[in-house]
């Protein structure tokens, strides 16, 4: 099993270091009490688990002192782990912590800085120990996440595609991250032997995506959208949807939709489909 150990300070990143493993497709447990690791190691190795991240801080207080001898027990599955530490300038964790509006888990009644000197003081010895520092001062979340993909991602730079079919009558999808309307496109419901199929159809799918329009349109969706994939990586965005709409969601939209996704898997961008509003009337 590979494991990573991510710890640092409050307010520096940790968390977002955490979901980026997370996204790449690691195990991540956050704030676990550092005398549970072994038995957390031992089951996620019957379980076939290959890589976990854990999240180690100061809410542990004074079980950090067992970090030493627990990863000794752990080693016949683990190996060594590898500790990745992400610090920042206490100014800085001054202006994150007080926009968020919550104290650092040392500081009690006293000030915002004077527990953020005790944590910094309290994992000294995990900082020191560490494979990898990371000073969060200067870095968006972006860059953080690339440094992290960078050492953890093992190539899986990948990008998770929805494509979702809808009717704008319906309402627009929330989750979303882009809304194509191809209520231009030449409209199937008009044509009597078309009407009652759906764009999974073959009749109604060369009907629609064979259109002088449609071909135009596609060519510029799918080099845009490619456009669009390259910089959603650069930027740690995975995960994206993109709805397509016609006025039902059960002519235009769905055939776009599934002749998307098919050139998409030309280009090697795999892509999931979805008809959200397909058998609605």
């Amino acid at each position: 099993m590979e494991l990573v150990i991510i710890t640092g300070m409050s307010g520096a990143g940790r968390r977002s270091a955490a979901h980026t493993m997370e996204d790449l497709g690691w195990y991540v447990v956050d704030n676990l009490p550092p005398g549970m690791l072994p038995a957390l190691v031992t089951y996620l190795d019957s379980e076939r688990v290959s890589q976990l991240a854990v999240v180690l801080d100061v809410r542990s207080r004074g079980d950090l002192e067992q970090i030493p001898g627990l990863f000794e027990m752990i080693a016949p599955i683990a190996g060594s782990p590898r500790i990745v530490f992400i610090e920042a300038s206490d100014a800085v964790i001054v202006r994150r912590q007080e926009s968020s509006r919550r104290p650092v888990p040392l500081q009690g009644t006293g000030p915002l800085l004077e527990g953020i000197r005790a944590e910094r003081r309290m994992i000294s010895v995990l900082r020191a120990s560490a494979d990898m520092v990371i000073d969060t001062t200067d870095l968006t979340i972006h860059q953080l996440a690339s440094r992290i993909v960078a050492v953890y991602g093992s190539g899986r730079e990948e990008l998770t595609i929805t494509i979702m079919s809808f009717g704008f009558k319906n309402g627009l999808p929330l989750d979303a991250d882009m809304v194509v309307d191809v209520r231009f496109l030449p409209n199937p419901h008009w044509v009597p032997n078309l009407r009652a199929q759906t764009g999974l159809s073959l009749a109604v799918s060369n009907y629609v995506v064979d259109s002088p329009l449609a071909v135009s349109f596609m060519d510029d969706l799918v080099a845009m959208f490619m456009t669009m994939a390259e910089g959603y990586l650069v930027e740690d965005k995975r995960l994206v949807t993109l709805a397509i709409g016609c006025t039902g969601g059960k002519h235009r939209s769905v055939a776009m939709a599934e002749e998307l996704a098919r050139r998409l898997a030309e280009v090697g961008r795999a892509a999931t489909v979805i008809h959200r509003d397909l058998g609605r009337e």
